[in-house]
């Protein structure tokens, strides 16, 4: 099989040939349909001490099931979190990890809905969205943050903001609900909000931090880091917290099913339009990585093994 790799620490991203791997007990062998590239993912490429597996969101068909995994069998479509080499032909999926595609779904839908909306919901979930408050998303026009807009506004926000890095994707995020769009460089991001759902971290999250009004929280799940000075949360008494799907994922899989299906229920509504800015192949990676990086991506960025 056709497998991406890298050497060190930022690329370049090289596709070679690998065995078939064997899924092991618990797990699922898929043959990828559509993987996911995510943020996390490019920059482990450009920041890991060491070079790790390329893995992610995948969706496809089961080839074969370990010993011990009994919910899905040889011909089942799923989707899923591949922790290992997962820019492939093939992958290994833990079937803890594997949700069923419904029928009439594909797997670049699945790809871009399934886990970076579940991402965007359990956002929401954590920032206690009430139905009238409002919400300023960061990178707004990302994989993640397209959906959490459209989440907000399926949830009762009564304002939605868009952060976004150029003048170009504000109309996109306008168009996805967004009642305002403002710019990271701008002196000021308009009227105090509720919430803040940051996917940016490091020198933005002073900007979001200042948007938000008294009392208000920020829900930071990006892996850009950065830092939080106390005195800005005790002025306005408002709070930061900080949200990992993966610990959802292993540890609560009831709620992470029971998020699953209010997505895909929203879905079929009408009332959640996942959007793919491109579908690369396997040896385009670096391009798909690249779009990502640049920050000129609108909506999910797809491998097509």
């Amino acid at each position: 099989m056709r497998r991406v790799r890298y050497e060190s620490a930022g690329g370049p991203l090289l596709l070679e040939e690998a065995p078939v791997p064997e899924p092991g007990p618990g797990e699922l062998l898929v043959r990828c349909e559509a993987v996911g590239v995510t943020l996390p993912m490019v920059r482990k490429v450009t920041e890991a001490a060491e070079p790790v597996p390329l893995g992610g969101e995948v969706a496809g068909e089961v080839v074969a099931a370990g010993e011990g995994a009994t919910r899905f069998r040889a011909g089942d479509r799923v989707t899923g979190l591949c922790f290992g080499h997962g820019y492939a032909d093939f992958a290994v999926l833990h079937e803890a990890m594997a949700s069923p595609l419904p029928e009439d779904a594909d797997a670049v839908t699945a790809v871009a809905l399934v886990r970076s909306g579940l991402v965007a919901f359990g956002a929401l979930e954590a920032a206690r969205l009430a139905p009238g408050e409002s919400v300023l998303v960061t990178a707004a026009a990302s994989g993640v943050g397209h959906l959490a807009v459209q989440l907000a506004r399926a949830r009762g926000a009564g304002r939605v903001v868009g952060a976004v890095s150029g003048a170009d994707k504000a109309d996109f995020v306008r168009s996805l609900g967004a009642d305002d769009c403002v710019r990271y460089g701008d002196d000021s991001w308009g009227d105090p909000v509720d919430c803040v759902l940051d996917a940016v971290g490091g020198d933005l999250l002073t900007p979001a931090l200042a948007a938000l009004a008294p009392h208000g929280r920020l829900v930071a799940y990006s892996s850009g880091g950065g830092t939080i000075q106390a005195y800005d949360l005790l002025v306005g008494a408002k709070s930061v917290i900080g949200f990992q799907m993966a610990l959802i994922a292993r540890g609560r899989p009831e709620l992470y099913e029971r998020w699953r299906q209010e997505l895909w229920r929203l879905f079929a509504e009408g009332a959640l339009k996942p959007v793919t800015h491109g579908e690369f192949a396997l040896e385009d990676a670096a391009a798909a990585h690249e779009a990502i990086t640049t920050r000129t991506n609108l909506g999910k960025v797809v491998l097509r093994p």
